[in-house]
């Protein structure tokens, strides 16, 4: 049998209630019926839920008597791990040290341009036509 695709591991891992279902099972295998209880849901949106992670290769179940019970299968994530791991080799960015580098050479910009001339203020004997002495 072939492992479930990328694509289908990871839409199981889009919905928040089957990452929490996934949470509650690396305490320990449950019954559905507890997998069930802390949801404000239907059994069978539940077992839903739960089909959607089997297929997906994250669960397993198995009847024990007449309870079915959920196990984690976490080697069913190595594929989707390996996959997300593979952006590691990039250093995160840092917005906040890449605002104050361009801030810093905007400064170092500013300070290498010549500032402009103050423009000459032109005093009353000064001005063309105002009938005062030169």
């Amino acid at each position: 049998m072939t492992p479930p695709s990328l694509d289908v591991i990871f839409a199981a891992l889009a919905d928040p209630t089957r990452r929490a279902i996934l949470t509650m099972l690396l305490e320990d295998d449950m019954a559905v019926t507890d997998v069930a209880e802390p949801f404000a849901m239907s059994l069978a949106a539940i077992s839903k839920h739960l089909g959607i992670l089997t297929s997906a290769g994250l669960i397993s179940q198995e009847k024990r008597g007449r309870v079915k019970w959920c196990k984690l299968e976490p080697h069913a994530m190595t594929g989707a791990i390996t996959w997300i791991q593979g952006f590691g080799q990039f250093e995160p960015l840092d917005f906040d040290a890449f605002e104050r580098f361009l801030e810093g050479e905007l400064n170092a910009s500013d300070a290498s341009e010549p500032l402009p001339e103050p423009a000459q203020k032109e005093t009353p004997d000064a001005m063309p036509g105002s009938g005062s002495p030169r």
